[in-house]
């Protein structure tokens, strides 16, 4: 019985330094698409209710010729890569802060292997999934997988605002550093 506590110790040490180190990495908070600025996105459509099948909108459309690069707006491990049938080709990969970084509609994914760097091609601006005959877009959504209950709101599915995060204010802050 003591060689299972201590195994269990031993568990629950290295996962408390696993999501620690997860904490304090670095996050480079770069906007996802090759050369685009403010004035590519509205800053409204974060959370923007109705929104499609969806409900809300939890991400935010960055707008740009087919086949514009996108990047890695921070470094992180791909978890999925491939399509799916509302965000087309998408790429899903966990960075620093625990934070999920999907990005979808994409015209190419890129085989960038199973790191990404901030700033490493992640694929092409497109109009895949339900964006079929849209403009070019990339959609982007930031997630946290820990909780901040404090973002809880009113608002239709506003419950879920405790693990969507706006993109919108993560690139403000980027270009504010």
């Amino acid at each position: 019985m003591s060689r299972i506590r201590t195994v269990m110790r031993w568990l629950l040490l290295v996962g408390a330094v696993i999501l620690a180190v997860g904490l304090v990495l670095p996050e480079a908070r770069g906007i996802p698409v090759q050369g685009a600025g403010q004035g590519d996105w509205h800053p409204d459509t974060f959370w923007y209710y109705p929104w499609g099948r969806s409900g809300v909108h939890k991400g935010v459309d960055i707008f740009a010729k087919k086949g514009t690069p996108v990047v890695a707006s921070s470094g992180g491990l791909v978890l999925f890569r491939g399509e799916l049938a509302r965000g087309g080709k998408v790429v899903l990969s966990l960075g620093p802060k625990w934070r999920l970084h999907y990005y979808a509609h994409l015209n190419e994914v890129a085989d960038s292997g199973l790191w990404l760097w901030a700033g490493d091609v992640v694929g092409t601006v497109g109009d895949s999934g339900n964006a079929a005959g849209k403009p070019p877009h990339l959609h982007y959504s930031l997630v946290s997988l820990l909780p901040l209950p404090w973002k809880v709101d009113g608002k239709p599915q506003g419950w879920k605002k405790m693990f969507y995060l706006d993109p919108t204010r993560h690139f403000r802050e980027s270009n504010e550093q």
